[in-house]
């Protein structure tokens, strides 16, 4: 398997670019977390299976909806998105995982010479577009203000299978600080299209994560005296269970690299 180096160049103030602009400099080979990128704009994950697996798949998601909410779905073969005018889902996020046969087999910041005609993309929402909403209320996004990536665990909740698709839920960590538990709740309950408040409060072990600083994917995370370890579905899941179900082939967005997208945050609160 391969991995692709982060490239260095990212702009001075990410979060003030507009997304064609983020994804123009994607384009370019640029891989690197996407938290706290285009400020307003909604992120999306990737999942891209055959057809022959592509209903499995939308199916699975929509028994597993907070942690896998649809915001679109291509045509096979067709790398554009009605989510942002002129993208190529193949070069427009930062970096993509190709897996085969449950096996992940290289990283790259350009899909497109693994992209197939037979190819279904699912766009799904991505918690980072929550993160603005904390960041207004005052609530510290720690990942964000160090330059790291957002931790991720595989828990030991599998989720709802469907055909031939299965697999465990994963999940992103936020320390918040304890008295602000409740308004960071309350504020990412209203966007259940990016997966809502959250699934698990306090002991990780709850979820069956035996190391907080030990995530699957992302970096370690940053915590401070007072912390306590918040738990969301994340976009993940759905490479956890191409991994677990073992399909021939997916291409997936790297771990917090998201698609930014046209779409105003705005429109996914309730």
């Amino acid at each position: 398997m391969t991995f692709v180096q982060t490239i260095t160049g990212t702009p001075a103030d990410p979060a003030a670019l507009t997304p064609a602009a983020a994804r123009a400099v994607f384009r370019t080979g640029l891989s690197t977390p996407t938290s706290g990128w285009c400020a307003g704009a909604t992120q999306a994950n990737l999942i891209a299976v055959p057809r022959e697996y592509a209903y499995d798949l939308l199916l699975f998601t929509q028994r597993n909806a907070q942690a896998c909410p649809v915001l679109d779905v291509t045509e096979p073969g067709d790398p554009r998105t009605s989510l942002a005018e002129g993208a190529d889902l193949r070069t427009d996020l930062p970096a993509y995982r190709v897996y085969k046969h449950g096996e992940f087999v290289a990283e790259t910041t350009d899909a497109t010479e693994y992209w197939r005609d037979d190819l279904v993309a699912f766009l799904i929402g991505c918690s980072f577009t929550f993160e603005q909403g904390l960041l207004d209320a005052g609530i510290p996004v720690r990942h964000l203000s160090s330059g790291k990536n957002v931790p991720m665990y595989r828990t030991n909740r599998l989720c709802r299978p469907a055909g031939r698709i299965q697999g465990p839920l994963v999940v992103s960590m936020r320390a918040i600080p304890a008295a602000q538990v409740a308004t960071a709740v309350q504020i990412t309950s209203r966007y259940p299209r990016m997966h809502g408040a959250p699934v698990h409060v306090g002991d990780p072990a709850g979820l069956g994560i035996a190391a907080l600083d030990q995530p699957d994917y992302g970096d370690a995370p940053i915590t401070c005296d007072g912390d306590v370890p918040v738990f969301w579905a994340c976009g993940v899941t759905p490479q956890a269970a191409a991994v677990a179900a073992k399909l021939p082939f997916a291409i997936s967005h790297a771990p917090g690299q998201m698609l930014i997208t046209d779409v105003a945050d705005t429109n996914w609160s309730v």
